[in-house]
């Protein structure tokens, strides 16, 4: 897939989804409205019937009672001695009663013209009671169209909801889960893109980095078939010298690239001893320091943890070290300046390596301890690696039980913070010196 689609293929399955989801809500509110429109055409059946069976009931000796909604000639029959409030709440809660709970409606006689309410089953809601649709005429009865008997139900709309309750639920569940979906796709796509532009400047990087030192070797082997080198012993070492170099480096740098896989396996061993970190570190610079001199610049020493013993694996310790070292070396762009101090906190050592060079983004700064990421340099050109000092620095720290963090402001530096906990067995284990009886030096 092309690059370039992602983007329209995210952009066209949002609108997609979106599309889908209001449709979705669309024949939702149109499902509530037909749930309204049944409920209601049901109450008002009910209306009709509680009426007829009223008008069974209500005595009227010397006329002929048509049927509801037709002229009866009642004209001067007073309301209230043509029916009895206890009948009528009797019918209506026989009518109701099946489907709804008596508190959850109140009926009652009105004038349909005027909204004067004559009588009421509760003394709430007669405002309301007065204004709903849900009312049959009581012509066949009284005065026509004088009065109508109305019910209101208070929680009209939420008793259509509650008969279609599982289909929302089931259609809002679908909808999340639609949304997370989506969501993780989108996601895991943006990742994959990421990880392979990654993996992308690797391959460029490595290719580049293996092309550097093989085209040393060929050059160098080349000049010893001369046949003015043959005879000179001095061009024989000194093409020799570079070889070999040149094929240390290649070594170190397949290495580099096969501790990806070890990492990710955990399949590197920790051989832990007892031993002084200001001692391997005062070691590490002296090395290191040679470096920085050729370019002008310094390393500043403050050792004043006073507990600086630890039991820690030596040989990925001094690793870890040096890879924080040498990035501040390379992402310093003038003569470098390196302070490492350390002091003790929480338990245990705190090694710090600050530089002044370029610094890192907030935005980079998320991922720097991520495998195969590089920090962007800019201007600077220079800067060679794999994207997997950091990440070696953070799973050999955390696989000794400590931690790594970092401060960093673009244009001002950095700061990486190494934690190496104290375990309180340290007497009980032997140095290496103690264990093998020779004086290793750093």
């Amino acid at each position: 897939m092309k690059k370039k689609w992602i983007p329209w293929i995210v952009l066209m399955t949002s609108l997609s989804l979106i599309g889908i989801i209001i449709t979705q809500l669309f024949w939702v509110m149109k499902s509530v409205e037909l749930k309204d429109e049944q409920f209601g055409h049901r109450v008002e059946l009910g209306l009709r019937s509680v009426v007829q069976r009223l008008l069974v009931h209500t005595d009227h000796e010397n006329s002929e009672l048509p049927g509801c909604g037709m002229v009866c000639g009642l004209a001067d029959t007073t309301l209230l001695g043509n029916f009895s409030p206890r009948l009528l709440d009797s019918l209506v809660r026989e009518e109701f009663e099946p489907h709804v709970r008596n508190k959850d409606y109140v009926y009652g006689i009105f004038t349909r013209k005027d909204k004067q309410l004559i009588f009421a089953s509760a003394s709430s809601f007669h405002k309301e009671l007065t204004n709903t649709k849900l009312f049959v005429s009581l012509s066949c009865l009284y005065q026509p169209e004088c009065y109508v008997l109305g019910i209101y139900f208070p929680e009209e709309r939420s008793l259509a909801v509650q008969s279609m309750i599982s289909w929302l639920v089931l259609s809002v569940v679908f909808v999340i889960f639609l949304l997370s979906g989506f969501a993780y796709s989108v996601y895991a796509l943006i990742r994959q893109k990421k990880l392979s532009d990654m993996k992308t400047d690797f391959v460029n990087n490595m290719t580049h980095e293996f092309k550097t030192p093989i085209s040393t070797i060929f050059l160098a082997s080349e000049m010893l078939t001369r046949e003015g080198v043959i005879g000179s012993p001095e061009r024989i070492e000194r093409y020799g010298s570079i070889i070999h170099n040149e094929i240390n480096r290649l070594k170190n740098q397949v290495e580099q690239v096969l501790q990806v896989a070890v990492l990710d396996k955990g399949e590197f061993t920790i051989r832990k001893r007892k031993m002084d970190v200001h001692r391997v570190l005062e070691g590490i610079l002296k090395s290191f320091s040679v470096v920085v001199k050729k370019r002008d610049g310094y390393v500043i020493s403050r050792l004043h943890a006073g507990r600086s013993v630890i039991v820690a694996d030596r040989d990925h310790f001094i690793n870890v070290m040096h890879n924080l070292l040498d990035n501040a070396e390379k992402y310093s762009p003038g003569a470098p300046v390196i302070t490492i101090s350390t002091e003790n906190v929480n338990g245990g050592i705190r090694i710090s390596v600050e530089d002044r060079g370029i610094g890192i983004s907030p935005d980079a700064q998320k991922h720097i301890f991520k495998k195969l990421y590089r920090v962007p340099t800019g201007n600077i050109h220079n800067v060679k690696g794999f994207g997997l000092g950091l990440y070696y620095v953070r799973t050999m720290v955390e696989a000794h039980n400590g931690s790594v963090s970092m401060l960093s402001e673009p244009g001002r530096g950095s700061r990486f913070d190494v934690f190496f906990p104290f375990t309180g067995k340290e007497d009980q284990i032997l140095t290496d010196e103690e264990q093998t009886g020779e004086n290793i030096t750093d």
